[in-house]
Parts: C-alpha cells; sequence; structure tokens
C-alpha cells in the first residue's frame, strides 16, 4: 500500500474549500475523490471547480464510493457526531475538526467505533505542527525553566468584535458555536500536550455581544447565547497554576501568547498577528534572570512550503501523519483520545460556569475504559 494514494472525500466546503482540498491536494500520498454540500449543485460546481470526480449531498453517497478510504470533516460542530458515525462505522478513515463533539458522550462513542473497526482517526490540532511551537515543545522537555511556578494563555481576537457580523450557528451555544469550542477547544489540545493532564479547573464564560443581525431575515437581530469570552483556571495534575484568557471580541487584543514561568528561567511564546492564527509565531527566553531572547526557529522545523493562507502547511503536516499511520493500521496522535479529552474540558467548563465551582476532571483512561459500554 505505500506506493498508492489514498482516496479521500472532503465534507464541508467552508474551511474544507480554503484548507483541506488544497491541502490534501498538496500531498503527495491523498487524491481528493468526493466533496460534500447538502446543496447538490453547489458540491457539484466546487468539484468541477477543484477537479475533483465527485460532488455529492449525503454522506451515504460519499461513503459508498469505494475507492474512498478516508474522509475528512470540516462542518459545523453540531453536525461532527452524526457524520463521524457514519464515516467510522463504515469503517473509513477519520480526520475531524474540532471542537469534536457537541459532548463528551458523543466523542467517547467515536473514539469506540474507530477502535472497533480499526479506523486511524485524528483531529486536526494544528499547533503541534507549527514550526515556533514543535521548538517550544522541544525546549520545555530539555527542562529549560526548571519547576514551573505558573502558565499564562491569551488569546486575544478581534475576529467577532464587529457587532454587525452576521448571526449564524456560531452565536448558538446549542449548536457549538462560540469561543471555547472554536479557540479554548485547541488550547486544552496543547497544554494537555505541552504541560501534562489537568486535575481541576475552574471557568467562566461571557456573551459580551448579545445580539446580531440574521442576514436571512433581513438583518432582524437575533439573540446571542453563546460565549464570546473565557476566563478559565486550570490546577495541572503536576500542581502548576494555569491561567487562559480568551476573547474574539478583543479590538486590538494582543494576539496568542503563551508564557511559562518557572526556577531556572522564563519561556514565551507568541503572534500579535489578527489576520492569520498560524503565521507570525516567535518564541522567546530566559534564563538566571537574563533579558527575553528570541530564540529562532531551526531550519529542520521549518515548513518546506509557506502558503498565504498560514493554515495550508501544518494541514499538510496533520495530513502526513494521518496518512504514514494509515499505511501502517497503527493509531495516530492527536487522535480522538486527544478529542475525547479536549471536549471533556470544555464540557467542564461549561460546569463550572453554570455551578460557579472548582470542577474535578476525570482521568482519561478510566473514562475511556467506559466507553466500551457503548
Amino acid at each position: 500500500m505505500n506506493n498508492q494514494t489514498i482516496g479521500v472525500a472532503v465534507i464541508g466546503t467552508g474551511f474544507g474549500q480554503k484548507v483541506h482540498i488544497p491541502g490534501l491536494q498538496a500531498h503527495h500520498k491523498t487524491q481528493v475523490l468526493a466533496v460534500y454540500n447538502p446543496d447538490l449543485e453547489k458540491a457539484k460546481s466546487i468539484a468541477l471547480s477543484h477537479n475533483i470526480p465527485h460532488g455529492c449531498n449525503t454522506i451515504e453517497e460519499i461513503i459508498s464510493i469505494p475507492e474512498v478510504a478516508a474522509v475528512t470533516i470540516s462542518t459545523p460542530p453540531f453536525l461532527h457526531y452524526e457524520m463521524a458515525k457514519k464515516v467510522l462505522s463504515a469503517g473509513k478513515h477519520l480526520l475531524l475538526e474540532k471542537p469534536t463533539t457537541l459532548k463528551v458522550e458523543e466523542a467517547q462513542e467515536l473514539y469506540q467505533i474507530a477502535a472497533t473497526n480499526r479506523c486511524v482517526a485524528t483531529m486536526d490540532f494544528e499547533f503541534r505542527y507549527v514550526p515556533a511551537w514543535q521548538l517550544f515543545a522541544e525546549i520545555l522537555a530539555d527542562g529549560y525553566v526548571g519547576d514551573k511556578r505558573l502558565i499564562k494563555i491569551d488569546w486575544l481576537a478581534s475576529s467577532r468584535a464587529n457587532p454587525s457580523r452576521p448571526w449564524n450557528w456560531y452565536s448558538q451555544k446549542d449548536k457549538g458555536g462560540g469561543a471555547l469550542g472554536a479557540i479554548a477547544s485547541h488550547s486544552f489540545d496543547y497544554i494537555n500536550w505541552l504541560f501534562g493532564p489537568t486535575k481541576k479547573l475552574w471557568g467562566q464564560l461571557n456573551t459580551s455581544i448579545k445580539t446580531r443581525p440574521d442576514p436571512t431575515e433581513d438583518n432582524k437581530l437575533k439573540p446571542v447565547d453563546a460565549d464570546d469570552t473565557c476566563n478559565i483556571m486550570l490546577d495541572l495534575a503536576d500542581g502548576t497554576p494555569c491561567q487562559i484568557c480568551i476573547s474574539s471580541v478583543t479590538y486590538q487584543g494582543r494576539g496568542h501568547w503563551v508564557e511559562v514561568y518557572g526556577s531556572k528561567g522564563t519561556l514565551i511564546i507568541g503572534s500579535d498577528n489578527q489576520k492569520d492564527y498560524v503565521h507570525g509565531f516567535k518564541v522567546w527566553g530566559s534564563q538566571n534572570g537574563e533579558t527575553l531572547v528570541e530564540i529562532k526557529v531551526p531550519d529542520r522545523l521549518e515548513f518546506p512550503q509557506i502558503y498565504p493562507d498560514g493554515r495550508i502547511a501544518p494541514f499538510i503536516r496533520v495530513v502526513d501523519n494521518w496518512v504514514k499511520a494509515i499505511e501502517v493500521r497503527k493509531s495516530v496522535v492527536p487522535s480522538l483520545r486527544e478529542g475525547v479529552y479536549s471536549q471533556l474540558l470544555m464540557d467542564l467548563t461549561h460546569e463550572s460556569n453554570m455551578t460557579g465551582n472548582w470542577v474535578n476532571v476525570p482521568d482519561l483512561d478510566k473514562l475511556l475504559a467506559n466507553s466500551s459500554s457503548f
């Protein structure tokens, strides 16, 4: 199989058309054979414009194409569970966008179906594949900061700061909208990757812009109940406190920064690029109280090719990791296991926000062992 290309179908044509299709077509071992949109004419038009053989408007049609061995899903979160369930139940490999599902029980079920059917499932947690983040991970793992004293994360974006931005699924909590799902889902994954599991958490979710115009109803103002600002505190398993401040409504927000303060030094990764959440990251370090200095990303970690849309290069690395795992039929990291964990922390943040209390985070292995009952 190693010399063969893998036939892939793309479900979702927003992010799917901007990132998934070009990324998969750029990879030497994947061939996009089909694209899904609920509007058949749109599906066929997109297929034609991207030289894709099949344009489909049902998941059943997508998974019935024999040459399709793998599927990517980049639809809104409320559609993930049912779509992914059909894909995995058909024995197709899966690349799923975050947030995983709407609740952790759904994510657990997908994890179990993938394991039962020996499907290689991965999550598009891009930061694991960005050169500056890989450097940051290496330096941390070398013990650069010593014993960690504080982790501080700010992710302050202006993408939804304008109240005239239209009302849609993103404005609705029950459809998986909001900054928690869109942004904190990434943070929960990279915290687990870089710093280990969480013992307990406290979360506060706010909706600053409470109405938005619905263009499908003459710009009638519709209520927004999805969060646009999240303040979260984590007590990590190793005892390190972690503070997270996330917002999508901050004009001139400082961007995305992770600061780690320890007994030996300080390590920071950050970008103030508001137009592209992948491009622009740099790493700075200091030991023994010296001045912070930039630590250059080595050539071995750099992307072989840069694209105008910064999300494509790390996505190609996600695809590469996925393809290699499919070829040897072994699980991949990040898998649905990491997807379950990110979803768990999102669910517990909602619980903490409702109760005002700290909540304990269960052990992931025990949680997944219990999922075998599905």
